[in-house]
C-alpha cells in the first residue's frame, strides 16, 4: 500500500471511530428499546429529611419500571429555602426537560416558575403540599392531610381519655400540607369538648433544633397542667420528642407525631410516643413520576390522587403494613 492510499484508510477508519462514538453518546440517552429517554425532574421541599429520601426511591423505582424515565433529583438542603427551590425549578426550565414533580415550599412563591414551566411546555405535576389556584398541572399526588389531621386529633383524644390541656405545634407559614394537618386537627376536636387547646400559634421551623427550643419554652408556660401535644412533621416532632425527654415529660404528656424517624419508632416503642400519622412517600415518588409519564404520553390523570392515610400505634406498630410505613425504603 502507497503512503497515499495508508493515508487515506487511516483518515477513513477515524472517521469511522468518531461515527462509532458518537452514535454510543446517543444510545446512551436512549431507553434500551431504542425510544428516547424521558427526563423528569423531581424536586422536593428539601433534601436532609428521611421523608424525602423515601419519596426518591419510589420515584427511581417508577423510572426503572417505566424502563425510558431518567429521574433528576434536585432540592434545597433545607425546606426554609424557598428562592433555592425556585432557582432550581428554573434550571429544570433552561435544561428544557421533559416534565417536572414538584413539592412547593411554599403554596404561593412556587406559582410563577410553574407557569413559567408549563408556558414553555413542561407539565407539571405537584406532591406532597398544594400549590395555590392558577397555574394548570396535571395532577396533585398526596396525603389527604387535613383527614390526617383529624386523624391524631383522635389518637390524642384516646390517649388522653378525652379531657385536658393540648399543645399544636405549628411548622411554617406558607407550607399548604403542614396547614391542613393543622386545621384538620383543630377542626375533631371540637368533638371533645372536654379537650382545651392552650396554644396553637407557635411554630417549631424547619429543623429540630428550633422546634426543641420552641417546645421548651412552652413547656414553661404549660408544662404543669399540660396532657398532650400534636407536632406536625419530622423535624418538628424530633424536636418535640428530645424536649419533653429532656424535662422528663416523655411518658407523662403524651405525644402524637406526623411522619416516622428512628428516634420516633423508638418512641412509639418505649412509651415516649402514642401515635404517629403515617403517610406513603414511596407510593408518593412512584405515582408522581407515573403520573406525569402517562400524561406526557396522552393519557388523561385525576387532579388529586391520594397516597393514603395511616395511624401507627404501640398496639399495630408490628403489623407488616405499618412496619413498611414506619421504616420505608430510602434512595441511597
Amino acid at each position: 500500500m502507497n503512503q497515499i492510499s495508508r493515508c487515506v484508510s487511516l483518515c477513513l477508519a477515524f472517521s469511522v471511530a468518531i461515527a462509532v462514538g458518537c452514535n454510543d453518546k446517543t444510545t446512551s440517552s436512549s431507553a434500551p428499546n431504542g425510544t428516547p429517554r424521558l427526563r423528569i425532574a423531581v424536586v422536593p421541599k428539601g433534601t436532609s429529611h428521611e421523608f424525602w429520601k423515601s419519596v426518591h426511591f419510589g420515584a427511581l423505582k417508577a423510572a426503572d419500571e417505566l424502563g425510558n424515565v431518567e429521574v433528576i433529583w434536585r432540592g434545597p438542603v433545607v425546606e426554609s429555602d424557598t428562592g433555592s427551590q425556585i432557582e432550581v425549578v428554573k434550571n429544570m426550565i433552561t435544561m428544557q426537560v421533559d416534565g417536572i414533580v414538584l413539592a412547593p415550599n411554599q403554596k404561593g412563591g412556587l406559582v410563577e416558575a410553574v407557569d413559567e414551566a408549563i408556558a414553555e411546555g413542561i407539565p407539571v405535576v405537584i406532591f406532597d403540599s398544594g400549590l395555590d389556584e392558577g397555574p394548570e398541572i396535571v395532577s396533585y399526588v398526596a396525603t389527604d392531610n387535613f383527614k390526617g389531621g383529624q386523624m391524631a386529633a383522635d389518637e390524642m383524644a384516646k390517649a388522653i381519655g378525652e379531657k385536658g390541656n393540648v399543645i399544636l405545634l405549628r411548622y411554617m407559614a406558607g407550607s399548604e400540607s403542614t396547614e391542613q394537618r393543622e386545621e384538620g386537627f383543630l377542626d375533631q376536636l371540637k368533638q371533645y369538648p372536654d379537650i382545651k387547646v392552650v396554644s396553637s400559634d407557635q411554630r417549631g421551623g424547619d429543623n429540630t433544633t428550633s422546634s426543641k427550643e420552641k417546645v421548651d419554652q412552652l413547656l414553661q408556660i404549660h408544662g404543669d397542667d399540660l396532657a398532650g401535644i400534636f407536632a406536625v412533621c419530622e423535624p418538628n416532632a424530633n424536636g418535640t420528642l428530645e424536649s419533653l425527654r429532656n424535662a422528663g415529660l416523655n411518658k407523662k404528656v403524651k405525644f402524637i407525631a406526623f411522619d416516622p424517624s428512628d428516634a420516633l419508632v423508638e418512641a412509639l416503642t418505649d412509651g415516649s410516643c402514642s401515635g404517629i400519622v403515617l403517610q406513603d412517600p414511596v407510593q408518593m415518588g412512584y405515582q408522581s413520576v407515573k403520573t406525569l409519564v402517562a400524561a406526557i404520553g396522552g393519557e388523561s390523570a385525576d387532579k388529586f390522587k391520594s397516597t393514603g392515610e395511616y395511624v401507627a400505634t404501640p398496639e399495630n406498630m408490628t403489623e407488616d403494613r405499618f412496619q413498611e410505613l414506619l421504616n420505608p425504603e430510602i434512595a441511597e
